[in-house]
């Protein structure tokens, strides 16, 4: 049930987000809610992959890669979605920014 909750929470993060940032879209609920379980899946087996491949890079700029890693996922979500999408890689950064912000203030209260 709190996997649910999380996705629910998440996809209504983005919606949030998505309502802030002019250059990223989103259908409606149910497309944030596909978001929201296709982020899920890419950060459980894409994202470990790719932060093991850049863990020179990721120990050089002091973490910071990690956010591209970040806007490299949610790129890649809305490769695979269509009622979402991102006008490049700056929103796509900006949004994962305002999405792990939204989501660590809801988590806060859960």
């Amino acid at each position: 049930m709190g996997f649910i909750i999380k996705i629910v929470l998440t996809g209504l993060a983005a919606m949030i987000a998505a309502y802030i940032l002019p250059g990223v879209t989103i259908a409606g609920f149910t497309s944030a809610i596909l978001l929201a379980v296709v982020l899920a899946i890419l950060n459980a087996i894409v994202r470990p992959v790719l932060v093991a491949l850049t863990i020179p890079v990721t120990i050089l700029s002091l973490g910071l890669f990690l956010l591209v890693i970040n806007a490299v996922i949610i790129l890649l979500a809305d490769f695979l979605l269509a009622g979402f999408s991102v006008n490049g890689f700056f929103w796509a950064l900006i949004f994962s920014l305002i999405l792990s912000v939204i989501t660590s203030i809801i988590d806060m209260f859960r």
